[in-house]
């Protein structure tokens, strides 16, 4: 093997092994239904919704940390995973929700009105 060939074929090994770790990984998304992380034991954050907008399907919430998401207390716009799920909402109330990173996009998959 010649000093070209051995250096083509490090880098086309060097290559493969993340662009196999990507396809598992979509593999593991397809397999559950197109989502990564759709965790139902993911704990409930609370928030409060300051916007609407159902033609849009989207909601902005004032929310506190998302642990599974590992993200800091923000407002922020989401998608809803149901549509229906902004018929129960409206600005100003106050909700447990989960969210997950759904297709790229961070949705909300479950909310209700805080207790």
């Amino acid at each position: 093997m010649t000093p070209t060939s051995r250096i083509l074929f490090a880098i086309t090994l060097g290559l493969a092994v993340p662009f196999g770790a990507i396809a598992a990984d979509d593999q593991a998304t397809t397999q559950q239904g197109g989502t990564k992380s759709l965790d139902s034991t993911a704990p409930m954050s609370a928030g409060e919704v300051k916007k609407v907008d159902k033609s849009s399907g989207k909601v902005t919430i004032k929310h506190g940390p998302l642990a599974n998401l590992g993200m800091p207390a923000m407002t922020m716009v989401f998608r809803v995973k149901d549509p229906a799920m902004l018929d129960q909402m409206k600005e100003g109330d106050r909700i447990n929700f989960v969210a997950e990173k759904v297709n790229g996009a961070i949705t909300v998959i479950q909310a209700e009105p805080e207790k």
